[in-house]
């Protein structure tokens, strides 16, 4: 297939030209042999049952095919040639005939046809590889060519075919990052700058087509494969100190860090610092070199050591007085190549206004009966956890480090660091009282505290076989359990029926509908406040808090007076906001005469469905700065009794003449 191929047919004839040196078919040659074309042209893959040409053969002659023909090729077949074999133009782009006119054995002549083949698309592309995997560091400019097309380029047997690339990502967003170099230059490319810590690696598949339009009539052939592209780190990030906040995954706020430290006292560990301890890394983590600390300004008369591995910082010597110091600390990679700087500020404040003291005055420990000598003392409000007990300076947590612990007031016990141990068999239940002593090492500041210890007996557990030991119940045994729980929870019901029907009959008395009027009973009282107490029932009107009962004064001699033959009520209501008048409150006292008691029967009546009147009752010497006290009887209980004018009411209340019965639909009402 292509422009070579065309060519053929109008060199051919001059070649011939020059080979026997006169046109073929001419002078004598015609005489003897002959052929119909002097040159044939077939399509590669074709499979031809004609004769590709016809022989004139003058008489007396026969023709052959000579030894310089393609073997196994051709036939002839009488005077014509045929073709045996399929072509293929990519095994043989000419095939060639000789034919050999002879007179007997002897040649008389011969003559040469060529048989070109014509190149049709029928082979697809292929790569040279399946799988193509390639680095590239994330630091490459952007228009790099980061694989070369003579790598990625695939390859095609139809020799005259031009190869179409198209790069489709596998990745997602892939394609932004790389690109080919043209529609026929399969070369890879960077188009945007690389980040290793967002695409560490990327995947392609790179097809390759012979044909520009796929949806042509014309056949078309693809071939595909994978490339794969690895971002290397690139040193391009400085150290960090953490922790930090990223702005960009290239740069980063330093952390800074603060510390306390006590005046006068040298600190052998490592210093306590915040947020953290001093350290760095390699802003470039995919490379993570090591980091090397140095202190760069601010170490007054060298008060500070930093560890230049560790980054820990201590003291060298000891601070007389408070001041503050400022170190500009710095951290290079190991090839010094690049490095970050930050601050570290550490106070030197006097201790003395900061005493070591424990978290607790008291704490609560357990243990179980039996427990062997070494055993830990548990936490009783977290049983599953050891009792730690510490002391600490709550501004230098430097000092915390250094505090020792030991018991003071018991043998059966000692410390170990800041949990308790026993020193012995706890072998009787009982409660311990233990003083913990805490020193400083650094300072000699002493605190104590007290640990309640409990020694109890082991809890069975509470699920599970253990819970039930090798007690068994049977499927009898559980219901006949069910039907006694049931027995007695209907017992229980019943019971408390009773009760309340005993208790609170009035009340639903009262609240039924044309019940039948109670005859009133043979005796009177003067006062139905005060009936006996197995009549009496008190109940608040504003539901008052209950207030001690005072004590009842004796009467004088010889007077009658409901207050003093009645029974203290269990409660007195407080006033009403509306009827309390400011100053002391003046109240009707147990001794008073009964004159001191005046009785007015108001005519008001209660509300629709409140049936009865009410009863109001007011001291003689009344002002504005008595008490007033409502009482209401309640009406089932006091419904059978009868009201009669006491010896203090007046004549002209014809209403509250002695003898008077209150119905038990009548409500009395006290102040």
């Amino acid at each position: 297939m292509g422009a070579p191929a065309l060519l053929w047919p109008l060199l051919l004839p001059p070649l011939l030209l020059v080979l026997f040196g006169q046109p073929p078919g001419t002078s004598a040659q015609d005489q003897v042999c002959s052929v119909n074309k002097p040159v044939v042209q077939i399509k590669e893959n074709s499979s031809i049952s004609e004769p590709l040409l016809n022989i004139s053969v003058s008489d007396g002659l026969h023709v052959t095919l000579g030894s310089g023909s393609t073997p196994s090729t051709f036939k002839i077949v009488g005077n014509q040639l045929f073709l045996i074999v399929t072509p293929d133009y990519e095994e043989n782009s000419m095939l060639e005939a000789v034919l050999e006119c002879k007179r007997g054995n002897e040649v008389v002549t011969a003559l040469f046809v060529p048989v070109i083949i014509l190149d049709i698309n029928d082979n697809p592309p292929k790569f040279p590889f399946t799988t193509k995997e390639y680095s590239v560091s994330e630091d490459t400019r952007v228009g790099t060519v980061v694989i070369p097309g003579t790598e990625l380029a695939a390859e095609d047997p139809d020799k005259d075919d031009t190869l179409y690339y198209t790069l489709q990502e596998v990745t997602p967003n892939a394609s932004s990052f790389f690109s080919l170099a043209g529609l026929t230059n399969p070369a890879l490319t960077l188009s945007r700058t690389l980040d290793f810590y967002k695409n560490q690696k990327m995947t392609f598949r790179l097809l390759a087509q012979d044909t520009w339009n796929a949806d042509s009539t014309e056949p078309s052939h693809t071939a595909t494969a994978t490339l794969i592209v690895n971002v290397l780190p690139a040193d391009l990030r400085t150290p960090w100190f953490l922790p930090c906040s990223f702005s960009d995954g290239y740069f980063c706020i330093q952390a800074q860090y603060h510390g306390v430290v006590p005046t006068g006292l040298l600190l052998s560990s490592p210093l306590i610092l915040s947020p953290g301890p001093i350290y760095a890394v390699d802003g470039d983590q995919g490379i993570n070199r090591p980091i090397i600390y140095s202190i760069m300004a601010g170490n007054t008369d060298d008060t500070f050591i930093i560890d230049e591995k560790s980054g820990n910082l201590t003291m060298s010597k000891s601070i007389p007085s408070p001041m503050t110091f400022t170190l500009l600390v710095r951290a290079d990679q190991d090839d010094m190549v690049r490095y970050s700087v930050t601050q570290a500020v550490v106070e030197a404040r006097d201790v003395s206004g900061n005493p070591l003291q424990f978290s607790q005055s008291l704490y609560h420990g357990t243990v179980v009966l039996g427990s062997e000598a070494g055993t830990a003392v548990k936490d009783r409000t977290s049983p599953s956890e050891n009792l730690r007990i510490q002391a600490q300076y709550s501004d230098f947590p430097d000092l915390n480090s250094d505090i020792t612990y030991r018991i003071t007031n018991s043998s059966d016990f000692r410390m170990d660091k800041d949990v308790m141990l026993t020193n012995e068999t706890m072998k009787e239940i009982g409660i311990f009282y233990v003083q913990v002593e805490a020193t400083g090492t650094v300072t000699n500041d002493t605190a104590t505290t007290v640990v309640e210890i409990q020694v109890s007996e082991q809890e069975a557990p509470s699920t599970g076989e253990g819970a039930m030991g090798d007690h068994k119940f049977s499927t009898v045994d559980m219901a006949v359990l069910g039907g006694v729980l049931g027995a007695l929870l209907l017992l229980a019901l019943i019971g408390l029926v009773i009760l309340i029907h005993k208790h609170y009959r009035h009340r639903f008395n009262c609240c039924c509908k044309g019940k039948a009027k109670v005859p009133p009973p043979q005796n009177s009282y003067d006062n139905l406040t005060f009936l006996p107490d197995h009549k009496a029932s008190w109940s608040s009107t504003s539901n008052p808090q209950p207030q001690p009962d005072p004590e009842p004064s004796q009467p004088p001699s010889g007077s009658h007076s409901p207050l003093s033959s009645s029974p203290t009520p269990p409660s007195s209501a407080p006033p009403s906001p509306e009827l309390r008048a400011s100053g002391s409150p003046k109240t009707v006292q147990a001794g008073d005469s009964p004159s001191a008691v005046k009785s007015i029967l108001t005519k008001e009546r209660r509300p629709e469905g409140e049936g009865g009147y009410k009863a109001v009752w007011f001291g003689k010497d009344i002002r504005e700065d008595a008490d007033v006290v409502v009482l209401n009887e309640p009406t089932a209980d006091m419904a059978s009794a009868s009201a009669t004018e006491s010896e203090g009411s007046d004549d002209d209340e014809p209403d509250q003449k002695k003898g008077l019965h209150l119905g038990a639909d009548i409500d009395h009402t006290y102040i």
